[in-house]
């Protein structure tokens, strides 16, 4: 709230101010560089270490893609000298198939840690097609740098973690080690007195330093290719993702107007009823409160109980339209509450620093709360297992249960049920479809059922 001051007032306290100490304040003042000191040692430490960490994520799992992008990049040649005796064509549906599959991968990869690499149209399979579409020949070219430049890249960000702690922790062991072993982690020397012993570990500290410096531009590099080449072009047809986009968005709209139906229907067949009720019995307790009082009382009590009720199911409509949790205790918060009212024991695991778009945060909350309830009556789990993240400008919420399985499918639908997985389920995907986000259900016949859900963090609140 903010607090006028008086003019005069200000004008008198300023006068009774030493004039120099008002001066050196002032100059002081203007003299601070403006942002300086607003955030604090601690801040940055928090910031640089968890982009470190989070570029060193990238780096091992683009390391998964690089190696079987090698694989791909040896059947390329393998294919390319057969091709000369007539094997290879055979080989080249496969091999493209393959190819299309890989950088499919490659997009989602990238998208989980940024932004979204839009796919181009669909590219062909068949060898001659695939020499003249450029599609086919830039997802080649990434081929070849993400099997070289990116491979290098990722063992780098592998090995550098490990580099780091072993030679950082080296002070602890050298002296368990057989006389003669290697004691850095480049197999260069061998240490026999503790001034050895700390070199190595400032060698470890320096490698601490490198990966803080340097990681996150090597993730930048090693997603520069993929980002540059698998993305649709500006000669590619965007149509499929703009029609792609429209479904999405008239989904929404028919989910929306759901919603309006089912706040409409609550309130008319509920609250509207019972204070109809209520002003027909306070009517009633009116005309009969000089003839019979004790009846007029009788029918006042029964008018606070049909208002009472009436409270409490506007409570209930107004929690489902945007639960006052999230605005009172957060995601986290909301989600943990979720999860202790659960009636199958619920562990949680929420890291979810910032707030996300109000629309997101009520979307996870919609999810989690038709996941656990589906648990509780369909699954037969004796426990269950709810992580939340938020990595890269994504919010990605799982949930795994231990019990039969079989949900999704039309004879253990998740939710109320339906051949299509449920209404519970299309709730959920129409709602994750409204934010560009993806779901993903696992649930084979025994168990377990993992159900994942990546959303856009949105704008912050």
């Amino acid at each position: 709230m903010a607090v006028q001051q008086d003019p005069a007032v200000g004008s008198a306290v300023g006068s009774a101010v030493d004039p120099a100490a008002g001066s050196a304040a002032g100059s002081a003042a203007g003299d601070r560089p403006e942002g300086l000191g607003d955030e604090s040692l601690k801040d940055i430490v928090v910031r640089t270490l968890g982009a470190a960490g989070a570029a060193i994520a990238q780096l091992a799992s683009g390391l998964n893609t690089a190696l079987l992008a090698l694989l791909l990049l040896l059947w390329l040649a393998v294919t390319a000298v057969t091709s000369v005796v007539g094997v290879g064509l055979l080989m080249a549906p496969a091999l493209l198939r393959a190819l299309h599959a890989l950088a499919g991968r490659e997009r989602d990869r990238l998208g989980r840690r940024g932004p979204e690499v839009v796919a181009p149209r669909p590219p062909p399979t068949r060898l001659r097609p695939a020499l003249v579409d450029a599609t086919t020949r830039r997802e080649l070219r990434w081929l070849v740098r993400h099997a070289t430049l990116g491979l290098l890249l990722g063992l780098l960000g592998v090995y550098l973690p490990i580099a780091a702690v072993r030679d950082a922790a080296f002070p602890l062991y050298w002296t368990f080690l057989p006389k003669g072993a290697t004691a850095t982690s480049v197999a260069v020397g061998s240490a026999h007195s503790w001034p050895a012993a700390v070199a190595v570990a400032l060698l470890g500290v320096g490698w601490i330093a490198i990966i803080l410096g340097l990681a996150p531009g090597m993730a930048r590099l090693q997603a520069r290719p993929g980002r540059g080449l698998l993305a649709a072009g500006p000669e590619a047809d965007l149509s499929l993702r703009v029609a792609e986009l429209t479904a999405t968005r008239a989904a929404a709209l028919d989910a929306h107007a759901t919603e309006l139906r089912r706040i409409e229907r609550s309130l008319h067949d509920g609250a509207q009823n019972r204070l109809v009720s209520v002003t027909v019995l306070v009517g009633a307790a009116r005309r009969m409160v000089a003839r019979d009082p004790a009846g007029a009382d009788e029918l006042l009590e029964r008018a606070q109980s049909a208002a009472e009720q009436a409270l409490a199911e506007l409570r209930t409509v107004a929690r489902g339209i945007l639960p006052p949790v999230l605005a009172d205790r957060g995601l986290a918060g909301a989600l943990s509450g979720l999860a202790a009212d659960c009636a199958v024991p619920c562990r949680i695991d929420v890291d979810v620093p910032e707030r996300c778009a109000a629309s997101v945060e009520a979307t996870a909350y919609f999810v989690l709360a038709e996941a656990l309830t589906n648990i509780a009556k369909h699954s037969g789990a004796g426990r269950a297992t709810v992580t939340a993240r938020a990595r890269g400008g994504r919010l990605l919420l799982r949930v795994e249960d231990d019990g039969r399985g079989g949900a999704g499918s039309p004879s253990q639908a998740f939710g109320s049920g339906g051949a299509d997985g449920g209404t519970g389920l299309t709730g959920i995907r129409r709602r994750v479809a409204a934010h560009d986000g993806s779901l993903s259900l696992t649930s084979p016949p025994g168990g377990p059922t993992v159900l994942k859900v990546d959303l856009p963090v949105g704008r912050e609140l």
